[in-house]
C-alpha cells in the first residue's frame, strides 16, 4: 500500500472528476492521502477538512487526513482573524498537522518579513495543539537564502517543542536535510525526483535514512515522468516510489511499505481506513495529548 503525504485535493483542477480521481488512487494502492488545507488563502483553509468528512464513509476511496495552514504566498493575509480560524481548525480530530507553512523567496508574493512573522505565528499555533508542521521552502534564484532563514527560525522557535514535521517536496541541499532531521523532521520527495535535471535531489534522496523518508505527489502539481506536463493526482505517487526505489537501490515494495509505515508512525494515524474519527488513531492520539 501507498501513502500520498501531500496533495491539494481541494484544487479547482479536480472539480470535474474529484471522486473518480480518488477512486483511481485507491485502485492504484493508495490507502491514505494527506490533503493539505491551505485552500486559496486563509478564508478557504477549511476545504480539505470538508472533503475528508464528505468522503469519510466511502470505503472505495483512500482515507483522507488533513492539515491546515497559511501558505507563505498568502502570509500578508495572516491577520488575527485568519490565525484564529487556523487555531480552530487545528483542534479538529482529522487535522494531523499545520501546514504547509514556511518561506518562499522565489516568488515573493508576500514580503519576506511578513512571511517570517506568519511562519513563527503558525508554529506557535501548532505547538499549542501538539501538532507537527509541514514546511514549504523555496529559495530565490540567487542561492539558499530561504533554506537558511527557515532552518534558523525552526532552530529558534520549533526545536524545543520536539514535535518535528515534514520538509515537503524537498529540493534543498544535503546539509539542509541533515539539519532538518536533527530537528526531528522527515524528508518528503515528490514527482520532481523523476525530472532529468533533478540529479541533485536524487543524490540527497539516496542517503536519507529509511525511517525519515516520505513520498508525495503535491497534486495537481509536479506530475512525475512519464506524465510530466499533465495534471498530477495521488495515483501517480507510485511513480515517485518506483523512482525512489531505483535511486536507493532497493525494491519497490521496500519503499512503498517503508514510507507508509513512516507516515502512520509519525502522524499517529491508524492504517485501517474509514474507521471514523471516533475510532481512528487520529482521535485516540489527540485524546492522549
Amino acid at each position: 500500500m501507498l501513502v500520498d503525504s501531500h496533495a491539494h485535493l481541494d484544487s479547482e483542477r479536480f472539480a470535474e472528476d474529484r471522486e473518480a480521481m480518488l477512486l483511481r488512487a485507491r485502485e492504484a494502492g493508495v490507502e491514505t492521502v494527506l490533503a493539505v488545507g491551505i485552500g486559496d488563502g486563509p478564508s478557504s483553509m477549511h476545504r480539505a477538512l470538508d472533503l475528508s468528512r464528505q468522503y469519510a464513509s466511502n470505503l472505495n476511496m483512500p482515507q483522507i487526513v488533513v492539515s491546515a495552514g497559511i501558505h507563505p504566498h498568502e502570509a500578508e493575509l495572516a491577520d488575527r482573524a485568519a490565525l484564529d480560524a487556523l487555531d480552530a481548525l487545528a483542534a479538529e480530530p482529522e487535522v494531523v498537522a499545520v501546514g504547509e507553512i514556511g518561506l518562499d523567496y522565489f516568488y515573493d508574493h508576500s514580503p519576506r518579513p511578513l512571511q517570517q512573522r506568519a511562519f513563527v505565528q503558525q508554529m506557535e499555533i501548532a505547538a499549542g495543539h501538539n501538532l507537527p508542521i509541514l514546511i514549504h521552502c523555496r529559495a530565490s534564484a540567487e542561492g539558499t537564502n530561504a533554506w537558511d532563514d527557515a532552518l534558523a527560525l525552526l532552530e529558534r522557535h520549533w526545536r524545543s517543542t520536539a514535535l518535528g514535521g515534514v520538509l515537503h517536496c524537498f529540493a534543498g541541499e544535503r546539509r539542509h536535510a541533515e539539519k532538518a532531521m536533527d530537528l526531528g523532521f522527515l524528508i518528503s520527495f515528490a514527482g520532481n525526483i523523476t525530472f532529468p535535471k533533478a540529479q541533485s535531489i536524487r543524490e540527497v534522496a539516496a542517503g536519507i535514512p529509511d525511517d525519515r523518508i516520505l513520498i508525495e505527489t503535491d497534486a495537481p502539481f509536479l506530475a512525475p515522468v512519464p506524465h510530466r506536463g499533465k495534471r498530477n493526482e495521488p495515483a501517480l505517487v507510485r511513480n515517485v516510489a518506483e523512482k525512489l526505489a531505483e535511486v536507493r537501490g532497493t525494491g519497490y515494495e521496500t519503499i512503498s511499505s517503508g514510507t507508509t509505515e513512516n507516515f502512520h508512525r509519525f502522524f499517529h494515524t491508524a492504517r485501517s481506513p474509514k474507521a471514523g474519527p471516533e475510532k481512528s488513531g487520529i482521535l485516540q492520539e489527540k485524546a492522549r495529548i
